[in-house]
């Protein structure tokens, strides 16, 4: 059987190569990582070619696949100009990060209308999407739109804001989408029996299309079914449930697509093997 590509968001903390130890300790296939200080808007420079060189050399000896998550400064449908301008900055700074260590995507949240509706909102974060990529022209990072739960006046919690903006992009090729367990539950999208979860991916292929899924963030949630917050838990042992995820693990159509955990952790990882190890028990049980 093809060995599925799971593993859990990690820590550069140390060095780009650091990462592949702590992929290791917690046997990950697959990880996501901040390009950059996720708490601020800028690197203080470009990755160096001694930490690409590291990165590089190691993804390679490991074998492990590294995706991206930007920044959570970001807002590319930000009220006030100056903050729209520098998130707009800020995203093509991780962009070219992306870019020179060779990571095929960033994962982010589409943005807030702050008041302004969804209508106006969604076509704010579209020019500012536009632009990012106008200005990254000769990249092939992309972009990978994420599923949110919907809290404040955070847009992209109805699968239909994703539609919009992949459907009206300039540059379509150069998108593509994550999803959130956790956000879509709290959100309003079920999965907790076979039914419910049947019902929401058919929803979702109607409405983005299965071929446009990048990654999917694997996480139970916290808080209750349609609450609009976004609290993590581990798998299992939220409101979602273990079923859910015993049917992603053992969904042929979703067999291919990596899974990212973004579930609380210690510095010893215990949890994250404790949750990788459950998704892998899935694929060994009827």
């Amino acid at each position: 059987m093809k060995q599925p590509l799971i593993g859990a968001h990690t820590s550069i903390a140390g060095g780009w190569g650091k990462m592949f130890d702590r992929c290791k300790v917690i046997q990950s296939t697959a990880a996501q990582v901040f390009v950059k200080n996720n708490k601020q808007w800028f690197s203080p420079g470009p990755v160096t070619p001694q930490e690409a060189e590291e990165f590089l050399r190691r993804r390679k000896e490991s074998g492990i696949p590294v995706y991206g998550h930007t920044g959570y400064l970001i807002n590319l449908g930000a009220t006030d100009p100056k903050n729209l301008e520098t998130s707009l900055e800020s995203l093509v700074q991780e962009i070219e990060r992306a870019h020179t260590l060779d990571i095929p995507f960033l994962v982010l949240h589409p943005g807030n209308h702050g008041g302004r509706g969804e209508e106006e909102g969604l076509k704010i974060i579209r020019d500012g999407l536009d632009e990012a990529i106008h200005r990254t022209a000769k990249s092939k990072v992309k972009i990978a739109l994420e599923t949110t739960a919907g809290q404040g006046t955070s847009l992209g919690w109805k699968f239909e804001h994703i539609a919009w903006l992949l459907g009206n992009v300039k540059t379509p090729a150069r998108f593509g989408v994550c999803l959130d367990t956790a956000h879509i539950f709290a959100a309003g999208y079920d999965l907790r029996t076979p039914a419910a979860y049947r019902a929401t991916w058919k929803s979702f292929d109607k409405i983005i299309g299965l071929k446009k899924l990048l990654l999917l963030h694997v996480n139970d949630s916290k808080v209750d079914f349609a609450s609009r917050v976004d609290r993590h838990e581990h798998l299992g042992k939220g409101r979602i449930g273990e079923e859910a995820f015993r049917l992603l693990m053992k969904d042929e159509s979703l067999a291919d697509v990596p899974k990212i955990l973004e579930t609380p952790k210690g510095e010893d990882l215990h949890e994250d093997v404790e949750n990788l190890s459950l998704l892998r028990s899935f694929l060994t049980k009827s």
